[in-house]
């Protein structure tokens, strides 16, 4: 397995360098439609935080993972096809991979860009001024919920750190997904939500067919 390449010999891990690397595990799955509507009807309404203080060196973001791949390396790895490593590393070397936000396939790893679902800003001006430093290393470098994601470099940027109030996939084939993941991420790290997200959010989730 890629992450196995460690403490191999110097001639296995150059037969591992040079064969494709297989994704490692499926992205985490979004609650069905119907999960999702009642965790938005869950969500507490409040007025945004003050982004005092902010800063995204405080989500430690692309931390080490018990493997000693990078959060960056390991959704690359997850979320690419045919993954080539560079010889003895985590670091993906080629690939091809598809940012769903714009339905595009970036070929070049780095333009392969890692996006935060929920942006470490809005989740700031939504509770996490008040987390530690554990907390909000955790919410940056979350594999285990759909919080991170492809996306190309130009979705990316569109983005920035707007919540769906103010910023939606250019695929609208993607809305009921991304409204469905957006919502549980929130509601998994009881974050906050303003009447205007709440809106879009539960217009986003009318698309979905589940």
């Amino acid at each position: 397995m890629r992450r196995a390449l460690f403490g191999l010999p110097a001639t296995a891990l150059l037969l591992t360098a040079v064969a494709a690397a297989p994704a490692l595990a499926d992205p985490p799955a979004p609650p069905p439609a119907a999960t999702a509507r009642a965790e938005l009807a869950a969500l507490t309404v409040a007025t945004p935080h003050s982004m005092d203080g902010y800063a995204r060196a405080k989500f430690d973001i692309w931390a080490s993972q018990p493997d000693g791949c990078t959060t960056r390396q390991e959704v690359l790895a997850r979320d690419g096809k045919d993954v080539e490593d560079e010889p003895g590393s985590c670091q993906p070397s080629s690939g091809t991979w598809y940012s769903v936000y714009d339905d595009t396939t970036v070929t070049t790893v780095a333009k392969a860009t890692i996006d935060h679902m929920v942006p470490l800003a809005e989740a700031w001006r939504s509770g996490a001024d008040t987390w530690t430093a554990d907390q909000r290393k955790a919410f940056g470098n979350d594999l285990k919920d759909p919080q991170l994601l492809i996306a190309s470099e130009s979705s990316n940027s569109s983005k920035s750190d707007s919540g769906p109030a103010d910023w939606k996939p250019t695929n609208h084939a993607f809305w009921c997904t991304y409204s469905k993941d957006y919502v549980h991420i929130k509601a998994v790290w009881k974050l906050t939500t303003t009447d205007k997200e709440k809106a879009a959010l539960s217009s986003m989730l009318d698309t979905c067919t589940d």
